[in-house]
């Protein structure tokens, strides 16, 4: 997992199952700017070619959600952020 883009939605979705609007709406809640869609799908694709999301298609929507392989990512990357952000906070 790589970015900023792919952590926000890895730790939105251990919330909730969304949609790839619903994931930009909360991205541009906390950032000041709703992501486009050629943003948000093509992470949403690398992570899912990961195995750290899986998709639930029902009709036109296709709904999100981590898989335990996700889980255990978002942890590690949290952890991670963490480790590398510490200091910076601190000072």
């Amino acid at each position: 997992m790589r970015g900023m883009l792919s952590f926000l939605i890895l730790f939105l979705l251990s919330k909730k199952p969304m949609h790839g609007d619903q994931i930009a709406e909360e991205i541009g809640k906390r950032k000041g700017s709703k992501p486009s869609p050629g943003t948000i799908y093509p992470a949403l694709k690398c992570l899912k070619e990961a195995d750290l999301i899986k998709e639930k298609k029902s009709g036109k929507t296709i709904t999100y959600s981590l898989t335990d392989q996700g889980k255990q990512a978002l942890k590690t990357a949290k952890q991670q952020f963490c480790r590398t952000f510490v200091d910076v906070i601190n000072q």
